[in-house]
């Protein structure tokens, strides 16, 4: 009965359905909050996206299901259309299916997936939409990732059939839940000033961890790649006339690279540098299918040879070519990892 009237559009009960995306939540957002005034004016539902700088967000719509099955109309369909435009400038032929990833708490998951697997196929066959329940819980979290995929009507239908079980399995226990962490940007240094990578730039990056890196340049001299810096001793000055404890810092191993900032150099000559990997980290610099090392060169700007293993050899040649702040920046990165 419950169902019937879901599906209809007709169970006027309060229900919250998050919503995790990847990237600036471009597709329902336009980057103006436009589209997403819109689909809360049309759908009557409050659509919340988090805040911060990060990779992933939250995107939280709460109201009585109707209005939520509209808003999920609206993201589907949004999502299809920017497909649709993507696929018209590309060469592929067949058309990816929308997905959308649900963050559900981890007590109401077993409900979702039914005894042996019953619920899951039953919306899985009713809707036509792919669901998959990830296995593990989001970091930091008592939530699941619930991913679904298929055309936006399928899509429209799934999110019906999982709110049902929702309402009908509510939350055992305390929810704690799913929060994405800013991303981490390094911190590079150079000049006694410490900046962040964004995009191809360095960006001037307004911390303490400038004054503390010139306390460390005053203390310790430069430390080339691969090599860790010893911990340095730091005095805090004195208070009422009593010397206070000095405090001891260790350093992790750093490059310093001059701040790449546009108009600034026009275009200093090219030089290359060479480096030696041992054989068994290579695999993590270059990363699945060359994703990492190809992040790399796109981020530094230089050009990045990796040699094939020889016979006998335990270690590979990285040959780094570009201008000296694309070196730098290369060594760093190819470090970090």
């Amino acid at each position: 009965e419950m169902e019937s009237k879901v599906s209809e559009g007709g169970l006027n009960v309060t229900l919250t359905i998050r919503l995790l995306m990847h990237g600036k939540v471009g597709a329902p957002t336009n980057g103006k909050g436009e589209t997403v005034k819109k689909m809360r004016e049309e759908s009557g539902a409050r659509i919340n996206i988090s805040e911060g700088n990060c990779p992933e967000r939250i995107v939280t719509i709460t109201g009585p299901t109707d209005a939520i099955f509209k808003a999920f109309a609206m993201i589907a369909y949004k999502f299809e259309e920017d497909i649709t435009n993507s696929m018209s400038n590309s060469t592929a032929t067949s058309k990816p299916p929308v997905t959308l990833r649900l963050v559900v708490p981890a007590s109401q998951c077993g409900s979702l997936i039914g005894k042996g697997g019953s619920k899951i196929k039953e919306i899985r066959e009713s809707t036509g939409a792919q669901v998959q329940v990830a296995g593990d819980m989001l970091p930091n979290s008592t939530e699941r990732a619930v991913t679904i995929s298929g055309t936006p009507d399928a899509i429209i239908q799934c999110v019906k059939q999982i709110c049902v079980v929702m309402l009908e399995s509510p939350p055992k226990g305390a929810t704690i839940p799913y929060r994405p962490k800013p991303a981490s940007t390094p911190v590079i240094f150079a000049g006694g000033q410490a900046y962040t990578i964004q995009g191809q730039y360095a960006i001037p990056h307004p911390d303490q961890l400038t004054k503390l890196h010139q306390l460390a340049m005053q203390q310790t001299p430069f430390t080339p790649l691969g090599q860790t810096t010893p911990a340095f001793p730091g005095t805090l000055g004195t208070v009422a006339g009593k010397q206070r404890s000095s405090v001891v810092l260790p350093l992790p191993a750093l490059t310093v690279f001059p701040c790449i900032c546009p108009g600034l150099d026009a275009s200093p000559p090219a030089s290359t540098h060479e480096l030696t990997i041992p054989n068994d980290l290579i695999g993590c610099i270059i990363g699945r299918q060359g994703t990492k090392i190809n992040e790399i060169r796109q981020m530094s700007g230089a050009q990045i040879k990796i040699a094939n293993a020889t016979e006998g050899s335990s270690e590979r040649q990285i040959t780094i070519t570009g201008t000296p702040a694309n070196i730098s920046l290369a060594q760093y990165l190819i470090n970090a990892r």
